[in-house]
């Protein structure tokens, strides 16, 4: 069932956080889908500019769709992460978007304010959410490329201001999180000082965390075990950073390293343990019996586990 942005991050706030997860695939959709029905927890599906190019943003919107019809209590909404105006105007286009995120964090205050604004404007004729993003994550996902160096924190002071001139209706921060599974190299983790001040400048405003993924380290064992050659090292966001973070106002955080990870591992034991087969199908089906248990677990930890029957839609 589909549910606004507005009303799902209303009733999440302080005390839970919604995943939203990355798709590319039809096992993937089919798997968050199943999950979020058995676990009733509202989750949100994301397709990035890269997962549109892969499979096409209709391909992926009607799998979708269908989905939606095999599991009927599933509450969801669907968001397209990372664009620009070029992806964000054609999602506001297709009617099939609740939120788009364009992301001007690389440019200045001011132009990321202009780029970010024109989106709203057009979005909000549609009653579609926006997400911008203000500060700037290192790491490499997809497309996004960003040396630690060139990484910036979201300075507190601007928050006020960027919301306040964009209309925008929710924003993702940089508090030292990062895309890829490398997320705390060279840092401490999550920065708690600055999310607690954007908190209290923006109370009861729906902040989200990109490069939210734990990063299991027995996963690249696992990979790496398989003939795999991640390097070590890689170090995700703990369980205790993201409760802590969910109470400081983050109600959406990203989910994408982890599922990849999870694709490469279980592909990769099964090719290695039955070096004979050669059918997608049950590599697919275990991909999709893993996912589903990833993201119960998941659903858990975030607190959203049973919360969807529960959600005030006034």
């Amino acid at each position: 069932m589909l549910i606004s942005p507005k009303i799902l991050y209303k009733n999440c706030y302080g005390k839970y956080a919604i995943p939203a997860v990355n798709v590319f695939t039809m096992e993937q959709i089919i798997a968050l889908f199943r999950s979020g029905e058995k676990a009733d927890a509202p989750f949100i599906v994301q397709i990035t500019p890269a997962a549109r190019d892969y499979a096409s943003s209709d391909i992926l919107l009607s799998i979708i769709e269908e989905a939606s019809k095999l599991y009927p209590k599933a509450v969801y909404f669907v968001h397209l992460d990372h664009g620009n105006e070029l992806h964000a105007f054609d999602a506001i286009k297709s009617n099939k978007y609740n939120s788009v995120m364009i992301d001007a964090s690389h440019d200045n205050f001011e132009k990321n304010v202009k780029r970010t604004s024109s989106v709203v404007i057009e979005a909000h004729k549609k009653n579609i959410f926006v997400e911008a993003e203000l500060g700037v994550l290192s790491g490499k996902e997809d497309d996004i490329s960003i040396d630690e160096e060139m990484a910036m924190f979201t300075k507190p002071s601007e928050v006020y201001s960027f919301v306040n001139k964009t209309k925008c209706d929710s924003l993702a921060v940089a508090v030292g999180t990062s895309h890829g599974a490398y997320k705390f190299k060279g840092s401490e983790g999550i920065q708690f000082d600055i999310l607690s001040e954007i908190q209290k400048i923006l109370p009861g405003f729906p902040i989200v965390l990109h490069g939210g993924s734990a990063v299991n380290i027995d996963e690249i064992n696992r990979i790496n075990k398989s003939g795999g050659n991640l390097e070590e090292g890689a170090a995700g966001v703990s369980s205790d950073q993201i409760k802590r973070s969910i109470s400081l106002g983050v109600c959406k955080i990203n989910i994408a390293t982890d599922l990849r990870l999870l694709w490469a591992r279980v592909h990769r034991e099964f090719f290695v343990d039955s070096p004979s087969l050669f059918d997608p199908t049950i590599p697919g089906k275990k991909y999709i019996h893993e996912f589903e248990k990833f993201m119960i677990n998941k659903f858990k930890l975030l607190g959203g586990f049973g919360k969807a029957g529960k959600i005030e839609i006034n």
